[in-house]
């Protein structure tokens, strides 16, 4: 490791907290306890930093989101790091892996000590989405009828599906809510037709180990899961995620556990609180939500769960879907809670730093051009 690292990993993972996991863990397991002080990389002049809950990670206030990085498109990302941006975010959903091997070439030999590392577990949602769905698909109609009921007063008690709350970031959100909530509605069920040791727990640690190869580590220092998560069910009813975290923190192979989220950040949030194993979250948070996020945000500083905000910009400006025209009323509700000549992608994202509750926000870096734009924006939270 590079001199400026005051972090010793081996000793880390030596001394880490050994708290078992039972299968009866649901709700009031005691989190990792954090070494004392905090941990720096890459720390610049000219970037703005802060601790990432109880992970004790001091991080950029913009961080790197993967979606768009590839072997063939990341030259632009070591031209952030240079500036003092120290957090990349990616999954293996991203370019169908090419995010995670972009990301190799960035972080490697001594580099991968200046920054911070965050994957994910993509398959782990989508594939328990599936199971659930072949089971009902093998159902009578009247039982189909009625888990139906029972899906749609979710939704509608939970108010996911509420324009403002949903957003719409991206092409079939609203089917992977719903195929979730149907999941959810099957397992009180039909739970004991799935094979939780496999489906639960060896999916996370068999992700993570082809996750490490694509990135050329040993280590992560947060792992995501579940990717996408869509219900405070996901991350408090499943000690099998909790179990394979446990195994791949003792290995060294990862640090700290969290968790995202698009659809239901508040009620994801929330639960990330309660299951009290993760150290922090990312989750869709902006000028148009804001209202139904408020008090999960609360709860989760209170809880000293770290916050990573992201499509903080989407709500507003279409981003990489910029042929679509952007909602006029959105745009307005940004432009008079910042006010100025910074373009509106810029506003939501200084917005956002406003609020002490979010560590950082989470930016579609896709090249030289976004980096000159928004990493400065950390240093001018007054405009």
């Amino acid at each position: 490791m590079s001199a400026r690292t005051t972090w010793n990993r081996r000793d880390f993972f030596r001394s880490g907290t050994s708290a078992a996991i039972a299968l009866a863990l649901k709700k009031k397991a005691a989190a990792a306890t954090p070494k004392e002080g905090v941990e720096w990389r890459n720390r610049a002049p000219g970037m703005a930093y802060r601790r990432l809950g109880r992970t004790n990670y001091m991080v950029s206030e913009i961080v790197c989101g993967g979606n768009t990085i590839s072997p063939d498109n990341f030259r632009h990302v070591e031209e952030a790091i240079e500036q003092g941006l120290n957090y990349l975010d990616t999954a293996p959903a991203y370019g169908q892996g090419r995010s995670e091997l972009g990301y190799a070439k960035v972080i490697a030999g001594a580099k991968r000590d200046r920054v911070f590392v965050n994957t994910k577990v993509s398959v782990w949602r989508t594939n328990r989405s599936a199971l659930f769905r072949a089971i009902y698909k093998s159902l009578a109609d009247s039982e189909r009828k009625r888990i139906d009921r029972k899906v749609h007063e979710e939704l509608a008690g939970r108010k996911a599906l509420d324009p403002d709350y949903i957003c719409h970031y991206f092409g079939g959100q609203q089917r992977e809510l719903e195929a979730s909530v149907l999941a959810n509605a099957m397992e009180a069920e039909f739970g004991e037709k799935i094979d939780r040791p496999s489906e639960y727990r060896q999916r996370v640690i068999e992700s993570v180990d082809n996750s490490l190869r694509a990135l050329q580590t040993d280590y992560l220092d947060l792992l995501m899961v579940p990717h996408g998560a869509n219900s405070a069910h996901e991350v408090t009813a499943f000690p099998e995620i909790f179990e394979a975290f446990e195994i791949l923190r003792k290995s060294g192979k990862v640090r700290h556990l969290a968790v995202s989220s698009h659809s239901d950040p508040a009620g994801v949030l929330e639960g990330a609180v309660e299951a009290g194993q993760y150290s922090a979250a990312m989750v869709a948070y902006n000028i148009v939500n804001r209202d139904y996020l408020a008090a999960a945000l609360d709860k989760a500083r209170e809880a000293d769960l770290g916050v990573i905000a992201m499509k903080v910009a989407r709500p507003c400006h279409h981003g990489r879907d910029n042929d679509q025209p952007n909602d006029p009323r959105r745009v307005a509700m940004i432009e008079k809670a910042v006010p100025g000549d910074l373009s509106v992608p810029q506003k939501c994202y200084l917005w956002a730093l406003r609020d002490a509750r979010v560590a950082c926000v989470n930016s579609d870096l896709k090249n030289s051009a976004m980096v000159a734009e928004n990493l400065p924006l950390a240093a001018s939270k007054a405009a």
